[in-house]
Parts: C-alpha cells; sequence; structure tokens
C-alpha cells in the first residue's frame, strides 16, 4: 500500500517536522515536505500545473492509496503552506482516497480547529478524511531523540491502523 504523507508545516526544525519524518520512517510513508521545497503562492495560472514541484506533488498524491495531511494550527487554521499546496490539487488526485488528519498544537486546547479547516478543504477536492483524527502537543514529543514518545507514537499507531483499514475497504468495492 501506497502511503503519502504531507509535512504541512514550513518550519525546518518543527514539531510537525517531527512528527512526519517519524511517520514516514516507521510506516515506510513517502513524505512531501513542505519545508524542504518552494511551492509558489498559487494563482491559478495553467503555467503554474505545469512546474515540476507542483507535478511530483500531483503524482504522487494521485498515486498513493492514502494520504496523511499534516499541520501545525496557526491562528486557529492549518498553516498557509499547507492550504497552498492544497489549492494546486484537485479531486483528480483525491477522489476516492481516505485521508487521514493529524495536527502538532502549542498545547492546551489546539489542533482542533486546524483539524476541522484540514477537513473542510479535505471534503472541497472529494477526499475521504477518516473519522479518527489525532492531535500531538508538545508533551508527545522526545526532544533530545528528535521523535515521538511511546505513548505518541501508539496513537500515531492507531491513527494509521484506521487509515489503512478505511483504505482496505473502499479497495475492495
Amino acid at each position: 500500500m501506497k502511503l503519502v504523507i504531507i509535512n504541512g508545516s514550513p518550519r525546518k526544525k518543527g514539531r510537525t517536522r517531527i512528527a512526519t519524518h517519524f511517520i514516514a520512517k516507521k510506516y515506510g510513508a513517502e513524505l512531501f515536505d513542505l519545508s524542504e521545497v518552494n511551492i509558489p503562492l498559487y494563482n491559478g495560472e495553467a503555467e503554474q500545473m505545469e512546474l515540476p514541484v507542483v507535478q511530483q506533488l500531483k503524482r504522487l498524491v494521485q498515486e498513493a492509496d492514502a494520504v496523511i495531511l499534516a499541520s501545525p494550527e496557526y491562528h486557529s487554521a492549518m498553516s498557509g503552506a499547507l492550504k497552498n499546496a492544497l489549492d494546486f490539487l484537485s479531486s483528480e488526485q483525491f477522489a476516492h482516497k481516505s485521508v487521514a488528519l493529524l495536527a502538532v498544537a502549542g498545547g492546551g486546547k489546539g489542533g482542533i480547529n486546524a483539524l476541522n479547516n484540514m477537513r473542510t478543504v479535505a471534503r472541497g477536492v472529494y477526499a475521504n478524511a477518516i473519522p479518527k483524527q489525532l492531535v500531538l502537543d508538545p508533551q508527545c514529543f522526545n526532544y533530545e531523540q528528535n521523535t515521538l514518545n511511546e505513548e505518541s507514537a501508539e496513537l500515531v499507531d492507531g491513527l494509521l491502523k484506521e487509515l489503512m483499514l478505511y483504505t482496505k475497504l473502499y479497495q475492495n468495492l
């Protein structure tokens, strides 16, 4: 099963990047890391769709069996970087595709608005955002090892198991 994860954080050393690299390594997911690529601000012009980085993103999502969208919560929404990347995609890439949502928050009550925002956009591109979703707070990370702590890794495992379940169910239709 081909799994793609999009790191929606533009930060080179952010917690979202730690989480997405952990998931990519543990589950063999292909990572599209918005902290490493330069996607222009979406303007709807046809020539943008021909840019190699846009073609790569479209191809990765199109060929994936399932996708994970991961974003920090910025001002009660997903990151602008992730929203911009998603603006280059459409139902052509996402139709009938299972998508898991992961938010990385600053603590307290953060993350839920980013999840809701991602869910709304996923619906707009005809993705099947699964019901299970996850927020990782600062205490979920092992900063010395640049990874997730054991309890958080188990939460991610639960999210991935549910994503795989929905993906397999759809593929068997």
